[in-house]
Parts: structure tokens; C-alpha cells; sequence
């Protein structure tokens, strides 16, 4: 991967991630789904505008990702976006205070591990 193609691939990563922060926000504001709430949740998805800035954030990654497939190998690129779950993964934990447990931590070492002898030339 060159330097543009691996910024390319940053980016595509950075707005995948933002996408997720910015849903999980919105979808906090929204409150659980219930059989009663249904038709405001439908409403309040496109009114709300953290999930409205995180369905754009998630345009942009498809559209870099896009990018990316014109110049890199799928066999490549679509095992790299794995990295999209690592940083979800710390995001629910310093920025939403999930508990993750010990085994989660493991299966995001092994997501790495992964993701660099892709990358890795030959």
C-alpha cells in the first residue's frame, strides 16, 4: 500500500468509526424501541442529528472505501477494516463506559495481529 493509499485507508477508518460514535449517540437519545414507539423512532432517525451527521460519516467511509478498491486488493482492504471493530470496541469502553470483558480485549489482539500480516509485504 503507498503512503496515499494508507491515508486514503486512515480516513476511510476515522469516518467508520466517527459514523458509529455518532449513531450510538443518537441512538441514546432516542431510548429503546418499544411496539408503542415505533413510528417516532423512524421519525426521530432522520431528525436527530447525531444519527443524521453518523449515516454521512458512514457515506464518506463507503465512498474512500470505494476509492480504495481501485487501487488495492479486496483480499487486502476488506479484512484491514477489521481495525473499524478494534476501534469501536474502545470507544464503547473510554467514551460510552461499557465493561468489555477479557476475552473481547484477546479477540481485538488477534483483529491486529491479523490486520498487520495482511498488510505485511511478501
Amino acid at each position: 500500500m503507498t503512503i496515499a493509499e494508507f491515508t486514503l485507508f486512515l480516513l476511510s477508518i476515522v469516518a467508520g468509526v466517527s459514523g458509529q460514535f455518532f449513531l450510538k449517540s443518537g441512538a441514546l437519545k432516542l431510548g429503546q424501541l418499544t411496539a408503542n414507539n415505533a413510528i417516532s423512532h423512524v421519525i426521530g432517525i432522520a431528525t436527530t442529528p447525531e444519527l443524521v451527521i453518523g449515516l454521512a460519516c458512514y457515506a464518506v467511509a463507503a465512498v474512500l472505501y470505494i476509492l480504495l478498491l481501485t487501487r488495492v486488493p479486496l483480499s487486502v482492504l476488506a479484512p484491514a477494516v477489521a481495525l473499524q471493530y478494534v476501534f469501536s470496541v474502545m470507544m464503547g469502553k473510554f467514551i460510552f463506559n461499557e465493561s468489555i470483558p477479557a476475552i473481547r480485549w484477546f479477540g481485538m489482539g488477534f483483529i491486529i495481529c491479523g490486520v498487520v500480516m495482511l498488510m505485511a509485504k511478501k
